[in-house]
């Protein structure tokens, strides 16, 4: 009789992964006291006392106009195209003059342009037509607006109209979530999160030392922790050790 084949060796498993004791919950991250918020922003007011935006805007209107055209885009980039725009058309009446054939041309550069235009025209007629050609000064009103949501409402009514409102874009949303200020998992969260805890005295300009923070040292891809200025205040666990 042939030898019988050995039996074929079987698979070798993958090692087991390390299992969590029942019950076990992953660590929150710390969030920031109370002491530790006012520092943060005394830190950032005594380094630019009265921060503004970065939007080029010379009424209500420009500036909902370069708002909303700013969704998915840059401020350097909506600058450019509205610095031509806004020469021939800084009112509602003006814009619907103007039309939106030829609002594509002057936005063609910013990414979404063709719907952007027309809800640049749509927003400029409503205007018209139930505000008599003003920007509400409300939330409400304001998201009424075709092109218009709740961040784009919180920045007209912050910077046109000087409420404490804080606009959660994608800077903000990153340090509230990152520092242990105001975390949350959406930006409507996030925004009331903030609210809860920024101070009266610092909410007005809240708004813009986040976003320029986020925009220019606690950046998305690689935060330039050794010169954060507010660094001992922040509970980032992966902190960088070398300038960026």
């Amino acid at each position: 009789m042939p030898a019988a084949k050995p039996a074929p060796k079987a698979a070798a498993r993958p090692a087991a992964k390390p299992q969590k004791a029942a019950g076990a919950k992953t660590p929150k991250q710390p969030r920031m006291t109370t002491a530790e918020i006012e520092a943060f922003f005394a830190e950032l007011a005594a380094r630019d006392a009265a921060p503004t935006s970065e939007l080029h805007w010379s009424n209500p209107y420009t500036l909902v106009v370069a708002v909303a055209l700013s969704a998915q885009a840059t401020d350097v980039g909506v600058n450019k195209a509205t610095g031509q725009l806004f020469a021939v058309a800084d009112t509602p009446e003006k814009m619907l003059a103007l039309g939106e054939d030829r609002l594509r041309d002057y936005i063609k550069t910013i990414g979404l342009y063709k719907t952007k235009a027309k809800n640049v025209i749509g927003l400029s007629q409503m205007l018209i037509d139930r505000h008599g050609g003003k920007v509400p000064q409300t939330r409400e009103a304001l998201q009424e607006l075709p092109g218009v949501g709740r961040k784009t409402a919180n920045v007209v009514l912050n910077v046109a109209f000087g409420q404490p409102t804080i606009a959660v874009d994608t800077h903000i949303f990153r340090v509230a979530n990152r520092t242990g200020m105001g975390p949350g998992k959406t930006p409507d969260h996030v925004e009331l999160e903030l609210e809860k805890v920024v101070p009266e005295k610092w909410r007005l300009h809240a708004h813009h030392w986040l976003i320029l923070h986020g925009r220019y040292i606690c950046k998305a891809r690689r935060p330039n922790c050794p010169v954060c200025p507010v660094r001992d205040f922040c509970h980032f666990g992966e902190k960088t050790e070398i300038a960026a």
